[in-house]
C-alpha cells in the first residue's frame, strides 16, 4: 500500500521486563528529536505482551527514567496488553485465507529432526528454518493432541503467503546520511515464523505491525538487529492491507567487547547510572549526542 501520512509519527516502544540501558536512551532520543525536528509526532508505547515478564515496577520506571532525559510524548501510552482482542482478529484473517497452521514442536524436536543435516538453513536471527513437522498434520491429529491438553503456536505457511502477494516487496530506508533508498523486502528469509506463540496469543511481529498501524507511524526508527525483520513485516502489512511506514535502523550501542548493550546480558541501566550521578547531559555526551539535536547524527 501507498506510504501516505498527514503529519509525521515516531515512537519508542520498549518493553517493561527490565530497566532501560544507554541503548534504549539512544533509540529514544532519535525519535524523540525526529518528531521535533519535523513538526510530528512522539508516541510511547508498551511491549507488553509477555505478561509473564513484564513488571509494573518496570514500566513505571521506563516513565521515570524517559522524563529524566527531558523526552516528552503523548498520553495516553498505548499498552499491547490493552489490545489483545485486535491481535487475535488479525490472526484469524491471516487463518481465513488459510496462511497459518498449528505447530506443536519445541525447539528440541526441530533441532534432533535437522541434527543430521549441519549445513539446515537458518534464519536472520541464526535459529534453524522450520523443518515443517506439523505442516501436515491431519484434522484427527490436530483434533488428538488438542484434546490431550497441548497447546499450539501458529505458524505462517510463508510460500502460500509469498503466492498471495503476488509480488516483490520493498521498503523506503534512510541511511546514516538521510538518503532514502529502496530496499527489497526478503521474508522468505525467516520460513515458516511463529505469528502466536503457545504461551502468548502473539508474536511481536504480528504485534509490532498492527500497534505502528493503529497509531499512524509514518517512521519506525529502531536498530539494525532488526533490520531484517523488516522484510517479514512488509508481508504482515501487505497480507493484512496495513501501510507501510519509512524506517530507519540506526547503529547499536555495544559495550566494550563490541557485543550489543542488552537487558540479558545485565547491561547498566540507566537507573544505576543516575544513582551513580551520572546527569541527563552525560547520557547524551556517552552517546555523542546534544540534546535537542540527536538528528544530527542520523
Amino acid at each position: 500500500m501507498a506510504n501516505f501520512y498527514a503529519q509525521p509519527v515516531f515512537r519508542f516502544a520498549p518493553s517493561p521486563n527490565g530497566y532501560l540501558h544507554l541503548g534504549h536512551a539512544y533509540s529514544a532520543i532519535l525519535n524523540h528529536d525526529m518528531a521535533r525536528a519535523s513538526g510530528g509526532r512522539f508516541l510511547l508505547r508498551i511491549e507488553d505482551i509477555d505478561q509473564a515478564r513484564s513488571r509494573p515496577e518496570f514500566e513505571q520506571a521506563i516513565y521515570e527514567d524517559l522524563a529524566w532525559l527531558g523526552l516528552q510524548w503523548e498520553e495516553p501510552v498505548r499498552r499491547q496488553s490493552e489490545h489483545f482482542p485486535d491481535y487475535a482478529k488479525a490472526l484469524d484473517r491471516l487463518a481465513g485465507q488459510k496462511l497459518l497452521y498449528s505447530c506443536f514442536c519445541t525447539r528440541g524436536d526441530i533441532l534432533q529432526a535437522i541434527g543430521a543435516k549441519p549445513d539446515w538453513p537458518r534464519d536472520p536471527d541464526e535459529a534453524p528454518l522450520y523443518p515443517g513437522l506439523c505442516k501436515n498434520l491431519s484434522k484427527a491429529g490436530l483434533r488428538d493432541r488438542l484434546a490431550a491438553g497441548q497447546h499450539p503456536a501458529r505458524r505462517i505457511d510463508m510460500q502460500s503467503a509469498l503466492r498471495l502477494v503476488g509480488r516483490p516487496l520493498s521498503w523506503q530506508e534512510s541511511d546514516a546520511a538521510g538518503e532514502q533508498k529502496t530496499i527489497a523486502a526478503q521474508p522468505a528469509l525467516w520460513g515458516d515464523a511463529v505469528l502466536s506463540r503457545k504461551d502468548i496469543l502473539v508474536s511481536y511481529h504480528i504485534a509490532v505491525v498492527l500497534d505502528d498501524a493503529a497509531a499512524g507511524v509514518s517512521t519506525v526508527v529502531r536498530g539494525k538487529d532488526l533490520f531484517m525483520a523488516t522484510g517479514l513485516h512488509r508481508l504482515l502489512q501487505e497480507l493484512l492491507m496495513l501501510p507501510a511506514p519509512a524506517y530507519h535502523h540506526h547503529d547499536l550501542v555495544r559495550d566494550e567487547s563490541g557485543q550489543k548493550l542488552s537487558k540479558s546480558r545485565n547491561a547498566q541501566s540507566l537507573r544505576a547510572l543516575r544513582h551513580e550521578g551520572l546527569s541527563p547531559a552525560d547520557i547524551y555526551a556517552r552517546l555523542g549526542l546534544t540534546s535537542g539535536n540527536a538528528v544530527a547524527r542520523i
